[in-house]
């Protein structure tokens, strides 16, 4: 009989931290019967109502739209942000990239600019601080224009759009050795330095941004692209060059 009608048995290796001030520990659990088409996360939800059914402690995760938009998924599988496979939020990973008799190892991310807040669950607050220093534009621009109002390059266009499909999930940060959230910032940075509306501000954002980040205590990059390979939605390490450039010509102005 195949794995897909008998379904997956799994033993789960899971990450238990009751808060950030105590230490965590891994816990292993035995899952059965699981389907290869269920979610990554589907199959935590089978793993949790085994667990309160035994009358033990489900495990805490973070969750939304399960639809590979909002990045709230994050999770460590087995040493890969996401899990095996590639393009992808840990929601959209189905069970077929296991096999039965499996060892999955689950942990948060491992970051210190994303503390923990319970087992599986991290505070990813720091990347709306970054975005709250000057992801925005402020500048009045009167009504809404007409679509072709402002001529803008096809080129500048597709990449600002190629930026802008980050969803801030924090793999990036969480994935480079040095726990840098360029990705992140420069791609919130680059949407906006590639469109008119974006380059009146352009200055104070660039030095904003980059100031938060140091501030919250991620750290820089070494250009190992680990950001890159990770990330869900392709994000180009190319956006970081554009930010050094971006942050190098607003100090030259000042």
């Amino acid at each position: 009989m195949s794995e897909d009608i008998k379904g997956l048995n799994l033993t789960l290796k899971v990450w238990r931290q009751k808060d950030r001030h105590t230490q965590g520990h891994f816990e292993t659990y035995q899952v059965s019967n699981v389907s290869t088409e269920a979610s990554f996360l589907e199959m935590m939800d089978i793993l949790n109502e085994q667990l309160i059914n035994n009358g033990q402690e489900p495990v805490a995760f973070d969750h939304d739209c399960r639809e590979g938009i909002c990045g709230a998924c994050s999770l460590f599988i087995n040493g890969r942000a996401h899990g095996p496979d590639d393009d992808i939020t840990t929601c959209q990973l189905h069970m077929r990239k296991f096999h039965d008799g499996q060892t999955i190892t689950v942990e948060p991310w491992r970051s210190g600019g994303f503390p923990i807040i319970k087992d599986l669950m991290v505070d990813r607050s720091a990347y709306d601080k970054i975005m709250q220093a000057g992801g925005f534009v402020s500048v009045s621009t009167g009504g809404v224009p007409d679509a072709n109002a402002i001529p803008i390059p096809k080129p500048d266009a597709d990449e600002a759009m190629d930026a802008a499909a980050c969803i801030g999930c924090g793999a990036c940060a969480a994935t480079c050795k040095n726990g840098s959230a360029m990705l992140f910032v420069s791609a919130k940075v680059s949407q906006l330095a590639l469109l008119p509306q974006g380059k009146v501000e352009a200055a104070r954002r660039a030095k904003a941004m980059v100031a938060k980040m140091d501030e919250l205590g991620f750290g820089n990059c070494t250009n190992t692209g680990a950001c890159e390979l990770e990330c869900p939605k392709s994000v180009s390490i190319s956006h970081i060059a554009r930010l050094n450039r971006e942050f190098l010509k607003a100090n030259l102005k000042d």
